[in-house]
């Protein structure tokens, strides 16, 4: 046998005299602080050894000789061949494990019974539910709290599992977009470790991921619960640390990947100015979100109140901070589900709702009021629409949805609230919808019925024209296909504002047969433009019966038909058909790609 390297011999196994088998080990040599072990190519007996335990030799050097024996009978071990698996656990495989142990939540029964007790589910559990079984990898769960000067080792580790946050990547909806395309970056506060804060172990762990997320182009889910920083942690000389980068690393990902927020309990300070960076937020109604807790409301000298009081779901619903409310986590990480699935590519199977339906969607009283919510169930595939900000902007609906498995970005006005007239708040509402859209490559249909945008001294006095100014800003760079459909009314500059800008700049803008069209309201154009033949009538039936008339005629020049002649609108359809002309604009127009750097306001 001859020294395959340059080494040093440690041990010898063998001596001479010594008969041995295939396999057996006969010298231990070092070299660079590994040892390589040499073992028998064949069955031989050891004649003489030429050097001893100690000595260097260098490569090819002849470290023993032997004599051929004739091979035994049973078959004699394969030196490449992996040993048996042995039924023994290694102490170093051990010693992970009971170091894994601690980070999960068999180990901790107190506080999981606590939480449970509560009616709310662990990060974990949370986790568990989200990715696809067996599928979630763990970043950092040996991490502690920053706290090794004023605590033993033994308390931080059973004490603070993963320093409070659980990191990882995971599969979402594998099974309806395939293995690529399900990769997910999960990102969790423990509210059961340290109330949730943020340490600086943890701050570190989130940045690790995002920046993972940002360079893998991965969805990112976070679970936010708990408060701001982290005061206890001592390990590291910091003032202040404003320095921190978690926050703007998280704002980093918006336009660049779809990004989910879930809000459960109570979520403050820095959980909830991450929270406030996704594309969407979810809440469960028992949640407040603020950006103060309890504690820096009183330390501000802004009164005593108790969490509860800060931030309720109701009023963060109502103002817009919450996209979809749900009654609890396990709902809310199906809604989580659900979100994601619109930006993981077609789905292959899907049923279509019955279009004969659209046909009495609109009312034959072009003054009554009734809910384009159905006009959406009914164009979309069945089970896929996902309302969205439904407690704000009333004034226009937002959901995303599926058209033969494709999703789309669906807007409708809503003329159960002010007519359909556009306010502040719908205004700002459509326009970050569709920047949601934009972002994500997702095509846009809007659903047109709407006397304009709303007017008054009132609506000025809430800046008005910088709110609905947005549409037409946000819709002069969209880089996805629009698709227009005018239900009933699409008066002004609030009809335009509802097609990307235009009646020409959607890919097509078609109208129902109820569809009416102005430069406003036809009752406001009437009152406006005849207000002299009105007054030389005399007031009452005979002058509302000459308003009447003027509205009629004014309808009638102002129709989907009269629209369709001067080619000011692409078609008129029977609304039984819209699903058809919507399936045909996909399969025809494509999102091109993004230019620059944009981004989804958190507004």
């Amino acid at each position: 046998m001859r020294s395959p390297l340059q080494a040093q011999i440690v041990q010898w196994l063998v001596a001479p005299g010594d008969t041995v088998r295939r396999g057996d080990l006969l010298v231990v040599l070092e070299a660079m602080k590994m040892e390589h072990e040499l073992r028998a190519e064949s069955d031989a007996r050891v004649l003489e050894l030429l050097f001893e335990a100690g000595d260097m030799v260098q490569l090819q050097d002849l470290l023993l000789r032997t004599e051929a024996l004739a091979p035994t009978q049973a078959a004699a071990p394969d030196p490449m061949r992996p040993a048996a698996p042995s039924t023994q656990v290694r102490p170093d495989l051990q010693a992970q494990r009971d170091r894994d142990a601690f980070t999960h939540d068999a180990a901790r029964p107190e506080a999981v019974a606590r939480r449970h007790a509560l009616g709310l589910r662990t990060a974990r559990e949370n986790i568990a539910d989200l990715c696809d079984d067996g599928s979630f990898i763990e970043y950092g769960a040996w991490a502690v709290a920053a706290q090794r000067s004023r605590r033993t080792a033994e308390d931080l580790v059973a004490n603070t599992p993963a320093d409070g946050m659980v990191t990882g990547i995971g599969a979402v909806n594998t099974v309806h977009c395939g293995a690529e395309r399900s990769r997910t970056a999960v990102l969790a506060y423990d509210a059961t470790v340290l109330a949730g804060t943020q340490g600086m172990r943890n701050h570190q762990k989130t940045d690790r991921l995002l920046g993972i997320a940002l360079a893998q182009k991965l969805p990112v889910v976070l679970f936010a619960e708990g408060g701001g920083g982290r005061p206890g942690d001592t390990d590291m000389p910091i003032v202040a640390g404003l320095h921190v980068g978690t926050f703007a690393s998280y704002a980093r990902l918006s336009g660049e990947v779809p990004v989910v927020g879930i809000a459960t309990g109570r979520c403050f300070a820095g959980n909830a100015a991450l929270l406030g960076c996704s594309d969407v937020i979810i809440a469960t109604r028992g949640s407040n979100i603020g950006m103060g807790g309890p504690a820096m409301v009183e330390g501000g000298g802004l009164g005593t109140f108790r969490p509860e009081e800060i931030g309720p779901s109701e009023v963060q619903h109502a103002n817009g901070v919450i996209d979809v409310l749900v009654d609890d986590e396990a709902q809310a990480v199906a809604a989580a589900r659900h979100w994601l699935s619109f930006f993981q590519g077609h789905r292959a199977t899907w049923t279509a709702p019955d279009a004969l339906g659209l046909r009495d969607a609109v009312p034959e009283n072009r003054l009554r009021a009734y809910d384009t919510r159905g006009v959406m169930q009914g164009l979309v595939d069945d089970g896929s629409l996902m309302p969205l900000r439904t407690g704000f902007g009333v004034g226009i609906h937002t959901a995303l949805g599926r058209i033969e498995g494709r999703a789309v970005g669906l807007m409708a006005n809503n003329p159960l609230h002010l007519g359909g007239a556009i306010d502040a708040d719908a205004a700002d509402k459509a326009a970050r919808f569709m920047q949601l859209c934009n972002a994500h490559g997702l095509p846009i249909v809007s659903l047109v019925d709407t006397p304009g945008f709303m007017v008054g001294p009132a609506m000025e006095a809430r800046a008005q024209v910088r709110h609905v100014s947005r549409l037409f800003v946000v819709a002069a760079k969209l880089r996805v296909p629009c698709f227009s459909v005018v239900l009933r009314k699409g008066y002004g500059l609030g009809a335009m504002g509802m097609t990307a800008g235009g009646f020409h700049a959607p890919v097509f803008t078609v109208a129902w047969p109820t569809g009416e069209f102005g430069a406003m309201g036809l009752e406001g154009a009437v009152r406006l433009g005849f207000r002299k033949e009105l007054q030389a009538v005399a007031e009452g039936a005979e002058r509302d019966a000459l308003f009447d008339r003027l509205v009629a005629e004014q309808y009638a020049r102002g129709s989907a038909e009269q629209m369709a002649t001067t080619l000011e609108i692409d078609a008129v359809i029977d609304p039984a058909h819209t699903r058809h002309w919507l399936i045909q604009g996909l399969d025809s127009s494509r999102v091109t790609a993004p230019a620059g750097a944009g981004f989804i306001d958190a507004w």
